[in-house]
């Protein structure tokens, strides 16, 4: 096969795949903020969550955070985030496995909870991350029927992204992208510590 055959195939490839992608795009008109679902076993939930959050902060719009289970440790994101002016709602218990007392997680989830539902209700934020809320809903330390009245009554251009694993079907079954982290293999399980700047 001569090489200008194999170019013609090519830009007839990329011509068709062109076409497909222009209509896709022709037909996605529908403008509103939309529930990102990013689930799974593996590793990146939240830096997943708090990527789309700084790339909404470099368009010069307004995001907001709300973080569950994770407490008030060190937090490579939050330090720089906080700077460019996000405001972040932490969970100040941390690890419910640490703190094993249900009475303590749930007081502290809804302290977080009732700063989360203002933050839904600004038309102000672009988007709000409600990371590991997965968590809290299925542990129910907030009802799952509350969260979705607050997502489905917040602004129209308003887009959130929930994190975590074992999501409830309430919850899921609202959201307009899902994408699951698989973990094929994880550091921490052959021994390898979590490293500052990497992991946290």
């Amino acid at each position: 096969m001569t090489s200008s055959s194999t170019d013609d195939k090519y830009k007839q490839r990329m011509q068709r795949k062109k076409e497909h992608i222009d209509k896709k795009i022709a037909e996605a008109n529908e403008e509103r903020g939309i529930i990102i679902l990013i689930t799974g076993n593996g590793k990146g939930k939240s830096t997943s969550g708090f990527g789309t959050v700084l790339r909404c902060v470099g368009h010069g719009l307004k995001a907001g955070v709300a973080q569950f289970i994770k407490g008030k440790w060190d937090c490579g994101e939050r330090n720089i985030l906080e700077k460019l002016g996000v405001d972040f709602h932490v969970m100040g218990t941390g690890f419910t496995w640490d703190t094993q007392n249900k009475e303590l997680d749930t007081q502290a989830a809804q302290e977080v909870w009732q700063e989360t539902r203002k933050m839904l209700s600004n038309p102000e934020l672009t988007l709000v991350l409600l990371d590991e809320l997965t968590y809290i809903a299925r542990y129910g330390y907030i009802d799952t029927d509350e969260i979705i009245e607050a997502l489905n009554n917040r602004p129209k251009m308003q887009s959130v992204i929930i994190t975590g694993r074992g999501c409830p079907q309430p919850l899921t079954d609202i959201a307009d992208t899902i994408s699951e982290i698989k973990d094929v293999r994880h550091a921490y399980n052959s021994g390898v510590k979590a490293q500052k700047g990497i992991d946290w």
